[in-house]
């Protein structure tokens, strides 16, 4: 640090205004930029907080100011010549006339210019995280991430929430993706896991009394990496006790309406639409629908017995589906090369093929099922789909599940490249009454959402795929924020979907008797809900990814760049924790 006793600031570089004209002060900063005249150099100083022209005057030395190099300077804040006013800038009517500098620290010349809407590798901006945020814009989003998150504590505490922290390093229990395992120096060949949620926690804080309990809480998941998916994320979790749906449904609708209010000026509505999952499946194909805009799926099992497309039939009697989708004004819109397209896609997502139509104007048209449109049939066709001869008809004919997941596929697809979808909207959705169960290929079940959610029948009669939970999601624009559930407090229920899901009794003791003597010492009835906070915030910023409102985020083969992990350790290290590694043919340790 500097030899010098007065180099720390006094304001900051976004403060200096009128009202400071005539003062003496000192600012701290970086050097944004410089611009060398004949007598003085004119350099903008930055921190987090603005910039402030400096005026430095040259002497008789070879003084040298570079990018990024840290400054204290000291000088009378004076105001600007009228015709050099910048009113973009807060400090735009001063500049600070220097009498004193001191360099804190110098800089190599940065691998990208720290400038918002640069145009850089995303691996050269994490391998260098640190000049990143030093950029306006990634500043900005980190500080809206913590005004956002500060706004929602402050709204839970109000509500007499206790925030408790749960441990890190726990026992590894199956919650739907992969452990992070931690070995046991002290234990050999025991393991701890990072949580991928504080959920066993948060129940046994409301067997233990706590009432009302939230938490900021990290949480980590050996998954594959999406856009919106980090291994390590943050989540607001909440537990209420002697409660059901609506209570935490009331709950959030409170708590995020004061959120949005408090950190964004933003006003929601009092309460948020309710949809149960298979309403949200039929209509949209998704149970995270985008209900910003319509082209909802049409159910079309009344109208194919009045057409002669065997294959439609074929399906129905099997027990399949087959569904429409109506595209306003497809019919110029979307080219035949685009309809290419769109079949393309149906078949990744699992389609084995797309039929379409573009109705003429006395019934036939174009496309595969136009010779089966013509007359009563395609008039009928077009009522049930509420369309006209302006529009694309796509139909999928499969079994349920693919059927609705190709064409909610599509309607997105089309949505985005239609460009149908209203900006400045906050459309939130509950969606509720979730399956309990999912049968698997080899006809055993697993849950849902997790095996702690509480079944809407608690006798649990009746085939288990047909079974619904007390489980929901809270949707926004199409992107699942959360999840949260009335939660299983009875021992016998709980052991009873245990037996469903195949747990022995053995594995069960092993990995959840904790749990089970826990709900029999007197649970209340309880529920709980969490949020994904990097998610919510990317949303508020209308960022598609969460990478730039994490600090330091992984790739998405899960590397930090920037500190070059996961790496090796040295085989002491291994030692001590009694690991013994074995690499896959073909790798080499670093």
């Amino acid at each position: 640090m500097s030899g010098s006793a007065n180099w720390q600031r006094t304001h900051h570089c976004g403060e200096l205004s009128a009202e400071h004209v005539g003062q003496t002060v000192t600012l701290n900063g970086w050097i944004h930029a410089r611009r060398d005249h004949a007598s003085v150099y004119f350099i903008d100083l930055r921190d987090r907080f603005g910039r402030t022209q400096l005026v430095v005057p040259k002497g008789d030395g070879e003084t040298k100011f570079a990018p990024e190099e840290v400054l204290s300077v000291r000088g009378e804040v004076v105001a600007r010549d009228a015709g050099n006013v910048r009113a973009d800038n807060p400090t735009g009517h001063v500049e600070l006339h220097v009498t004193a500098v001191e360099v804190l620290a110098t800089s190599k010349v940065p691998p990208f210019e720290i400038q918002d809407g640069i145009e850089t590798a995303i691996e050269t901006r994490l391998r260098y995280r640190y000049l990143d945020i030093r950029r306006p814009e990634m500043q900005q989003k980190l500080l809206h991430r913590s005004k956002f998150i500060g706004a929602m504590r402050n709204a839970f505490l109000a509500r007499d929430f206790v925030e408790v922290e749960t441990p890190i390093l726990t026992k590894a229990t199956p919650e739907g993706a992969r452990d992070y395992l931690v070995p046991s120096r002290v234990h050999a060949g025991e393991f701890y896991a990072l949580p991928q949620s504080p959920q066993i926690f948060k129940q046994i804080l409301m067997v233990a009394g706590m009432d009302r309990y939230f938490q900021v809480a990290r949480c980590f998941r050996d998954e594959d990496l999406r856009a919106d998916r980090q291994p390590e994320f943050t989540q607001l979790d909440m537990e209420m006790s002697f409660v059901e749906e609506e209570d935490v449904y009331a709950c959030w609708e409170g708590v995020l309406g004061e959120t949005f209010k408090n950190g964004m000026g933003i006003d929601l509505p009092a309460t948020f639409p309710r949809m149960t999952w298979r309403e949200s499946m039929e209509r949209y194909g998704s149970d995270k629908p985008d209900t910003r805009y319509g082209m909802e799926l049409v159910d079309l099992a009344e109208w194919v017995p009045t057409c002669d497309f065997q294959v439609f039939q074929g399906t129905l009697d099997r027990g399949g589906r087959v569904m429409g989708l109506c595209v306003k004004g497809g019919r110029t819109a979307i080219s035949r090369g685009n309809v290419k397209n769109l079949e393309k896609l149906a078949k990744e997502f699992g389609a084995k093929g797309l039929a379409w139509w573009k109705p003429g104007e006395e019934g036939g048209g174009a496309g595969p099922l136009a010779k089966f449109c013509a007359g009563a049939a395609g008039a009928g066709l077009l009522a049930r789909m509420g369309a006209d001869e302006n529009d694309l008809l796509l139909f999928c004919a499969d079994v349920q599940a693919i059927t609705w997941r190709v064409l909610g596929e599509l309607r997105s697809h089309l949505a985005k490249t239609l460009e149908l979808i209203p900006d400045g909207h906050w459309d939130f959705l509950w969606v509720t009454s979730f399956p309990m169960f999912e049968r698997t290929e080899d006809g055993t079940y697993t849950s849902s959402h997790h095996p702690f959610t509480a079944p809407a029948d608690w006798e649990l009669s009746g085939d288990p795929a047909e079974m619904e939970s007390r489980a929901y999601d809270l949707v926004l624009n199409g992107w699942e924020l959360g999840s949260g559930s009335v939660r299983i407090h009875r021992s016998d229920v709980q052991q009873k979907v245990f037996e469903l899901l195949g747990i022995s009794p053995e594995e069960r003791d092993l990995k959840f008797g904790f749990l089970l003597e826990a709900l029999s010492y007197g649970a209340p009835p309880h529920a709980g809900f969490a949020i994904g906070l990097d998610r919510l915030v990317a949303l508020t910023l209308r960022l598609d990814s969460i990478r730039d409102v994490v600090a330091f985020p992984k790739t998405a083969s899960a590397q930090d760049l920037m500190c070059q992990a996961p790496s090796t350790v040295t085989a002491e290290q291994l030692g001590e924790v009694h690991i013994d590694t074995r690499l896959p043919q073909g790798s080499s340790e670093a």
